[in-house]
């Protein structure tokens, strides 16, 4: 995230990356407001483009061409990104409520979420059927549906029910990809039948008359049986049942009904209409919580009551991002009419498309390529996003901040240095009031009580293990960089084989107003104490200050049994060297800052990340390993000098085997490479190959530095296989054996790396 001397003054959060809000991110990009703080909250990296959904299903575009990287959108508009479910609202407090991660405060918010399937009113629906909304959901299991489908022997039904446009071409987009897919694979294709369900008498209800013909007439004469005025009553394992009686076998079951909506919007008290969505008025903001913007499919704008249709939610993000930046200036928002009719391209599978816009169409391959174009100018503005100048305002503008506020930012202004650096007394204490350290008995004077400094006892025949790490957050999540930085803090301890005993944190938090000063801490620590509590490390004290940028360690304290340490330099000939997570960070997170890493990648790299090494050491230990260390920011080759330096011996590095974290590859083949990959590469005069090892595009990230990197050890060669299959199992699921340790040798380079 780019860095700002502005305060933050206000927040405004977004729920959910649909179209409306797409806009929202990229308008704000553009022009942000200083002193505003902005963040988006997900469960997902990328939010897939409707109109471009079927095109995606019948393979006519990548992943990547459908869907717009929320990751790289959030990090230009200088916004916080949060991947989690949002499960409420508290309106009272003016937070939202989530369901892995603590409250999240807002002055403004605005939902932007879609709809979810309406399923309810029909038995059986709900434990059985393939939603298609929402989009992203139904995208995994479409996956999964294609494969069963190409796996399949004998003949085999697909149902669709609701015979509106998203249903009708959604299910001529299956048939179309799952003829080429089988066809490809040697496989008959005709022995997929496919069945229409509708309960009104006919299909497509909301276009004219010839483009109603149209799509009947290709569904007839791609043999899909249309159940026209026959509503599904009940869904049964493998079959449907129908009002008229009539009982169809179906393998798969796909629901393209009417749209519904989430129900805590309605539990946390904003005023939605008898379908569950919220009510909004002309300006976009609910009538019931003017602070509280809905637009897209969740919204019900009252006095226009418009289609569920993604084309809604793509004009609204303009009036919506305008109104919501004159709410935070101060100033009235604008009333917003939505047009009554608009142009539905709408495709039949294959490259061939209707348009159809009141009476009007027109169809043909020259409306999909139109559609194609439209579709791709439309998902460029979103990907191909510009490079932003790194200079920002600092001064407020007017109407952004009360005379309340105006004050405490004047005194940031002068904030002292030294112990005046200090978060103020009341605002620590609210913020670790809500926080519960693990409960040791051994800790005799911890994080609650009222002393200069925390006292512990060493139990009897343990050793202790210190250890003390501290860094600036890499990620614009306070709270996930919490769990990253204890996770990272502890790797020493476990890289002993020690089991970590207590923590005391030095935290350095962004100027701000004292809520969000406040706000920031308690996301923070809450992560960390969530890793911290999870291996039963108490938190037991700390110093937190105020600075420029968002910084967070822990000196900890671990105790071990002194016959079971495991050192660098324990590795003995005939050992296997096993890595325990994938690497790649410091490349994926270099090319974050330049908005060049897919959302998807950060994602899952951050998974790695906050993933413990607890089990994992334990499972060395157990299965003999005496010599391991993490792999942190010397990368893996540095951190294997040092152990082969202090074990005395020679390896041997596989490096087709050494696990690398999706998108690693891509970004170094691009050049991209954290700002410590040079003073690691100094390090390659240690490998005796280098010549033959260079000129491997994977050879790079041996240097690359990893933050809560995975576990570097060496374990006996019989117990190898068996050690790597229990880490598996524990979730440490990207395991390898990435080489093994030989006997010295009179080289000077003592790492051979086979490529």
């Amino acid at each position: 995230m780019k860095k700002s001397d502005t305060p933050v003054v206000k927040d405004l959060v977004l729920i959910g990356g649909g179209h409306s809000h797409v806009a929202v991110l990229k308008r704000f990009g553009m022009k942000p407001v200083p002193g505003v703080r902005l963040t988006l909250i997900c469960r997902d990296a990328h939010t897939p483009y409707s109109g471009m959904l079927p095109g995606y299903v019948a393979g006519h575009y990548t992943y990547d061409e459908a869907h717009i990287d929320l990751g790289a959108l959030a990090r230009f508009a200088n916004a916080r990104f949060y991947h989690s479910t949002v499960t409420g609202l508290d309106l009272t407090q003016k937070q939202v409520l989530c369901d892995d991660r603590p409250p999240v405060i807002y002055d403004l918010v605005s939902i932007n979420t879609g709809s979810k399937p309406n399923t309810a009113f029909v038995p059986g629906a709900t434990e059985t059927v393939v939603p298609v909304k929402p989009i992203n959901l139904f995208l995994d299991r479409w996956e999964a549906l294609r494969d069963r489908a190409l796996n399949h022997d004998g003949a085999m039904t697909i149902a669709v029910v609701g015979a509106g446009a998203g249903g009708v071409e959604i299910l001529l987009a299956i048939q179309y990809r799952l003829r080429q897919v089988l066809k490809e694979a040697g496989k008959p294709f005709d022995q997929i039948t496919y069945h229409l369900f509708n309960d009104s008498a006919e299909i497509m209800p909301t276009h004219n008359a010839r483009v109603r013909k149209c799509f009947e007439t290709a569904l007839l004469d791609r043999g899909v049986s249309i159940h026209a005025s026959d509503a599904v009553v009940e869904v049964l394992p493998g079959k449907l049942r129908t009002a008229a009686g009539s009982q169809v076998e179906a393998d798969e079951i796909l629901w393209v009904t009417a749209a519904g909506a989430p129900d805590w919007p309605a539990k946390a008290g904003l005023d939605v209409d008898d379908n569950g969505f919220i009510k909004v008025g002309d300006t976009l903001q609910s009538i019931s919580h003017p602070e509280v913007f809905a637009a897209g499919d969740i919204a019900a704008v009252v006095n226009h009551p418009r289609p569920k249709s993604g084309v809604f939610a793509v004009r609204q993000g303009k009036p919506l991002e305008r109104n919501l930046r004159r709410l935070l200036l101060g100033k009235s928002p604008r009333p917003f009419r939505p047009q009554k009719k608009f142009l539905s391209l709408v495709s039949t599978g294959d490259k061939y498309a209707v348009a159809s816009r009141g009476g009007f169409s027109i169809k043909g391959p020259d409306v999909w390529r139109w559609k194609d174009w439209i579709d791709r100018r439309f998902m460029d503005k979103f990907n191909d996003l510009p490079e932003m100048d790194e200079d920002e305002e600092t001064d407020l503008p007017d109407g952004l901040a009360s005379a309340d506020v105006v004050k405490e930012i004047s005194a940031i202004a002068m904030r002292c240095g030294g112990c005046g650096a200090k978060v103020g007394a009341t605002v620590l204490s609210r913020a670790l009031n809500n926080l519960e350290p693990a409960d040791r008995d051994d800790v005799l004077i911890g994080l609650h009580e009222p002393d200069d400094a925390a006292v512990v006892e060493v139990p009897t025949g343990k050793v202790i293990v210190h250890t003390v790490d501290y860094f600036r957050s890499m990620v614009d999540d306070p709270y996930v960089f919490g769990k990253i930085a204890a996770n990272h803090s502890l790797g020493d301890i476990y890289a002993m084989g020690g089991e970590p005993q207590t923590a005391l944190a030095v935290a350095t938090i962004p100027f701000g107003i004292e809520a969000k000063v406040e706000d920031t801490l308690t996301q923070m620590m809450s992560g960390a104490m969530e890793i911290l509590n999870d291996t039963n490390c108490s938190l037991v004290g700390g110093h937190t200050s105020e600075g420029p940028e968002l910084s967070l360690g822990f000196a900890v304290n671990g105790l071990i049994d002194k016959d079971k340490i495991m050192r660098k330099g324990g590795m003995r000939p005939g050992d296997k060297l096993l890595v325990t997570k994938p690497i790649g960070t410091g490349t994926l997170f270099a090319a974050d800052m330049r908005h060049k890493a897919k959302g998807r990648w950060i994602a899952s790299a951050l998974n790695h990340m906050v993933m413990s090494n607890y089990k994992s050491a334990q499972c060395l230990v157990e299965h003999g390993s005496q010599a391991a260390t993490d792999i942190t920011g010397f990368g893996l080759l540095g951190h294997l000098v040092e152990m082969v330096r202090a074990s005395e011996v020679d390896v041997v590095l596989e490096l087709d085997a050494v696990p690398l974290m999706d998108g690693a590859i891509d970004t170094v083949k691009a050049g991209i490479v954290s700002s410590l990959q040079p003073q690691n590469v100094r390090l390659r005069r240690a490998v005796a190959n280098l010549e033959e090892a260079g000129k491997d595009p994977r050879y790079p990230l041996i240097f690359d530095p990893q933050t809560a990197g995975g576990l570097l050890a060496s374990v006996p060669a019989d117990q190898a296989e068996h050690c790597v299959a229990a880490l598996k199992e524990l979730d440490y699921a990207e395991t390898k054996i990435v080489g093994e340790v030989l006997e010295q040798s009179d080289r000077l380079e003592p790492i051979m790396i086979r490529v």
